[in-house]
């Protein structure tokens, strides 16, 4: 590598290749699609456990959401969401566990320094841009839908 510190474009992108640890799509692929799945076939058992002891449909959904962030949540205290991220790379953010893990992990990490500058302050750190960026995106959205209905 040369040692000068103003390398060129090209001279970067060919040193970042030589370092980079080469992945196998194929493999990562399949992963992400196995363990995706395998989370959603777990929310659709519960959602079917309960619909089966009575649960209206509606009910059960509630149910379901809050039982996947329950074990998102608590993975991720375990330090086993990380492992299994790991493992499935995008398989492992599917939206409800994922969201879940998003939020305890910079929890956990910053609890040390207290919970209103270390928990409360930094919680939302990796998710407040998704809510942020989710809520407003909703409101401009039903503005605009709003306006279209208002015309027809």
């Amino acid at each position: 590598m040369n040692s000068n510190v103003n390398m060129s474009n090209q001279e970067y992108s060919d040193f970042v290749d030589s370092k980079a640890k080469k992945s196998n799509l194929g493999k990562n692929i399949f992963m992400a699609f196995l363990v995706g799945g395998i989370i959603c076939s777990i929310g659709q058992v519960i959602s079917d456990i309960a619909m089966h002891y009575g649960v209206q449909k509606q009910d059960a959904t509630c149910i379901t959401t809050i039982v996947l962030i329950f074990l998102g949540a608590f993975l991720t205290a375990i330090n086993l969401y990380a492992k299994i991220g790991k493992v499935a790379g995008a398989g492992s953010i599917v939206p409800i566990t994922g969201f879940s893990n998003s939020i305890v992990s910079p929890a956990i990490e910053f609890k040390t320094e207290g919970y209103i500058l270390g928990l409360g302050a930094n919680m939302f750190k990796v998710a407040g841009p998704v809510l942020v960026y989710g809520i407003t995106t909703s409101v401009i959205v039903g503005f605009v839908y709003w306006i279209i209905k208002l015309f027809m």
